[in-house]
C-alpha cells in the first residue's frame, strides 16, 4: 500500500514493528494499534496535555507525533512508568495518590508523565520562562518551586480544577534527593 510505511516503536521497553498508515500520530499508534488507553485524546491540538508521554526522555504531545517521523524513538506512556508493576508506582504515581492530585482522571496519565518531564528538565538545569536570569548558572539543576511548577505545567489542563494538589505532588517528589529520584525512575 502506498501511503503507509512500516514503523518501528520501543513501547515501554518492548519493540513494535507497525505497518501504519503516514498520517497516524504516536497516540492513535498507541491507542489503537497496541491498546495502550493511558494517553488520552483530548483535544488533538496540542493544546490540552491529555496525550502527553515521554518520547526518547522527553515530555511530548503524542497527538502532534507523526509515527513514520518518531520510527526508532523510545516512547514511555504511564503504563509504563512503574517498570511494568513489578517496582511498584513510580514516585510520582504515588505522590499523585498520596495528594489526592486528580478527581476525575482523565487527565492524569498526561500530569503525570509531563511530572516526570518537568523534574528531570529542572534537574538538568534547563530554566523556564519563571527562572529568569537571577536562576542558577547553565547545567545546574533549577529548584522546583510551586511557580516553576505552575509554569512548566501549563500545558496539561485539568478541567477538574486539581491543579493545588498537582502542585504539591510535584513538589514532594521534587523535594526528594534535589528532584533526582523522579528524574532517574
Amino acid at each position: 500500500m502506498p501511503n503507509t510505511s512500516e514503523v518501528m516503536l520501543h513501547v515501554n521497553g518492548t519493540p513494535h514493528r507497525l505497518t501504519l498508515d503516514n498520517r497516524t500520530t504516536v497516540l492513535d499508534a498507541l491507542r489503537e494499534h497496541l491498546d495502550l488507553t493511558g494517553p488520552k485524546k483530548g483535544c488533538d491540538h496540542g493544546q490540552c496535555g491529555a496525550c502527553t508521554v515521554l518520547a526518547d526522555g522527553r515530555r511530548a504531545n503524542s497527538c502532534l507525533m507523526l509515527a513514520v517521523a518518531h520510527s526508532g524513538a523510545r516512547i514511555t506512556t504511564i503504563e509504563g512508568l512503574s517498570g511494568g508493576g513489578t517496582d511498584g508506582l513510580h514516585p510520582l504515581q504515588q505522590a499523585f495518590l498520596d495528594r489526592d492530585a486528580f478527581q476525575c482522571g482523565y487527565c492524569t496519565p498526561g500530569q503525570i508523565c509531563s511530572a516526570v518531564g518537568v523534574v528531570a528538565e529542572a534537574a538538568g538545569g534547563h530554566p523556564s520562562q519563571v527562572t529568569g536570569a537571577d536562576g542558577p548558572p547553565p547545567g545546574r539543576p533549577v529548584p522546583l518551586t510551586a511557580d516553576e511548577i505552575r509554569e512548566r505545567m501549563s500545558g496539561n489542563i485539568c478541567r477538574c480544577a486539581a491543579y493545588p494538589h498537582i502542585v504539591a505532588a510535584v513538589e514532594d517528589v521534587a523535594g526528594r534527593a534535589g528532584g533526582t529520584e523522579a528524574a532517574a525512575s
